[in-house]
């Protein structure tokens, strides 16, 4: 649309684009720091995607390591992509 900025096509893009889904994926918890709520979900591909505990779908703010899980990338409060809507796969 004009006016409006162009936005990468590939989560590794140096610009996320709006706040929405860029795609749902699959991968494993492998870090979660309970008093901290911060963890990292690895892809089948080795992208390693951090998250809050508050981007755990059911509302418990808690995850096994581990656990497979399904997600959506969406772009972070930092410039980074980030894992949200979680659930287990």
């Amino acid at each position: 649309m004009p006016g409006e900025p162009a936005t990468s096509a590939t989560p590794t893009g140096s610009a996320p684009p709006a706040r929405s889904a860029f795609r749902s994926d699959t991968g494993v918890v492998t870090e979660f720091d309970e008093p901290r709520g911060l963890g990292v979900i690895t892809t089948s591909d080795g992208a390693e995607l951090p998250f809050h505990c508050t981007a755990i779908a059911d509302g418990t703010r808690t995850i096994p390591v581990g656990e497979r899980v399904r997600f959506e990338v969406v772009p972070g409060r930092l410039g980074r992509w980030e894992a949200a809507g979680i659930t287990p796969a």
